[in-house]
């Protein structure tokens, strides 16, 4: 057995676990005024907390704007609930499903059910929204949560777990785990769902942890995220665009563009048109508090080998300061940075870069930019800018990604009707809105037979009239 299933934290873990597991069993199926009831207690934890969160988030990054903290987080998940609350009682019913006609006048049904107790292993990048948007999901779908949040936000973690104990009975939803070393025995545990939000590498741990239990999982991984400049794009207007959505909480975004396809003939005028947006937006002091922090030191000199290995390959780098300047450091801020030329063999073209780096490349063809793509993972998000509707639906039809926004990015992402999930290594499994709620739940499929259909009686002895009915069943297929 892991060590830390059998440390004193790890057989907590356990003892909640097994708890939620007998009540989940015992009380299967919260009614409306539960779940809307356990939503609006959610509600209002976000909303009596939110200068609170807004802090300890900070804290955990060293700094974190404010701004992106409302804009991206409290925001979205207060427009989550909302929505959800209002299509809840849609979403519970009973779903009809047609009938073949030899069964009628039978009828099919779809009885959305809870699954039981949903595990929840939430990232640091965005530790709010990532955290409790999976969760709106589960409660609403009638289930029991149990959350993990990330060792690199201790501050964070510490405020959720205080905040969700003074609303919720500790059976109803929990934050637990947050000791270090415990992850691997939180995806351990026999879950009736896992979710699970991070890097490619931890994604394909856990998913083998949760598999010994045969455990259903949703993988919300990442990936580079691929940004096509059509020749019929108005650079003017999508450099800003770019701009914004890379430097969002300093590039540390599972979905921030991760490498830019222009033109050759256009690239410089991009690259040129993005560097001034930069620095319109965020300006070369690394005290401002429109720019994010990196969450901690080693991802700091993550970022730092990145930039070192292009440009000793034969990158060009961009900066409105050097990346060793010690005001930057001092801050744990990471200069905006622009690659050109970078390469196949450069590490910043093989990894999710998850920084305020962009690699810039030029493209002859639009099919060598879907090529090119294509030659790589399935990315969880693709961004496309332009004009041209033909050379658009091509790359469309012609490029698999998780989601796509045309002429701006990341916007996909906060669609309430739209499912949000990746594709192979980039992820599996969707949630958000009623796709949130179907995943969480077990669609149950229930035939009613009527009395009045004998069609179905074929129990032996057969005799004469099997022939008969077999020759009906042939002329309905």
């Amino acid at each position: 057995m892991d060590q830390s299933l059998t440390s004193a934290a790890g057989l907590a873990l356990q003892g909640t676990f097994h708890r939620m597991i007998e009540l989940s069993r015992a009380e299967p199926a919260p009614t409306l005024q539960q779940r809307l009831d356990r939503l609006s207690r959610l509600r209002a934890l976000l909303k009596d907390n939110e200068k609170r969160f807004e802090q300890a988030i900070s804290a955990d990054f060293g700094h974190r704007c404010t701004i992106e903290t409302t804009i991206a987080e409290t925001l979205g998940l207060l427009g989550d609930i909302k929505h959800t609350s209002k299509h809840l009682k849609r979403w519970m019913a009973p779903r009809k499903v047609a009938t073949q006609l030899q069964f009628m006048p039978g009828k099919n049904r779809l009885l959305p059910q809870p699954l039981g107790v949903v595990g929840v292993i939430a990232p640091w990048n965005y530790p709010l929204q990532l955290t409790l948007a999976p969760a709106i999901g589960a409660l609403a779908a009638g289930n029991r949560v149990m959350i993990k949040p990330s060792e690199l936000s201790p501050n964070f973690a510490a405020l959720l777990r205080e905040t969700i104990a003074a609303k919720f009975d500790a059976t109803e939803m929990v934050v637990t785990g947050i000791e270090d070393g415990i992850a691997e025995a939180f995806a351990a545990l026999p879950f009736d769902h896992l979710m699970f939000t991070g890097s490619t590498r931890v994604g394909r741990i856990v998913a083998s942890v949760a598999g010994r239990n045969l455990t259903p999982v949703t993988l919300e991984l990442g990936g580079k995220s691929p940004t096509i400049i059509d020749r019929s794009a108005d650079l003017d207007e999508v450099a800003p665009r770019i701009a914004y959505a890379k430097l969002m909480n300093a590039g540390q975004t599972c979905i921030a563009p991760d490498y830019v396809l222009v033109p050759h003939d256009s690239l410089d005028e991009l690259t040129g048109k993005i560097s001034g947006a930069m620095q319109r937006m965020y300006g070369s002091d690394p005290a401002n508090p429109d720019y994010t922090s990196i969450i901690a030191d080693h991802h700091y000199a993550r970022l730092q080998s990145l930039v070192e290995d292009a440009a000793a390959h034969g990158a060009k780098l961009l900066q409105p300061a050097a990346a060793d300047d010690a005001a930057w450091k001092s801050k744990r801020k990471f200069p905006p940075t622009l690659v050109l030329g970078a390469t196949p063999d450069m590490k910043i073209m093989q990894e999710e870069i998850f920084g305020p780096l962009l690699p810039i490349l030029g493209y002859g063809t639009p099919a060598e930019a879907i090529a090119f793509i294509n030659g790589r993972d399935r990315p969880l998000a693709l961004y496309w800018f332009g004009k041209d509707d033909a050379a658009r639906d091509e790359v469309l039809a012609r490029t698999v990604s998780g989601g796509v926004t045309i002429n701006d990015c990341l916007v996909h992402f906060a669609q309430a009707n739209q499912p949000m999930g990746g594709v192979g290594p980039s992820g599996s499994g969707a949630y958000h809105g009623e796709w949130g709620f179907n995943t969480f739940t077990k669609l149950k499929p229930v035939f009613y037979r009527s009395p009045y259909n004998r069609f179905a009686d074929l129990q032996p002895p057969y005799g004469g009239k099997i022939a008969r009915v077999i020759k009906m069943m042939r002329l309905m297929s």
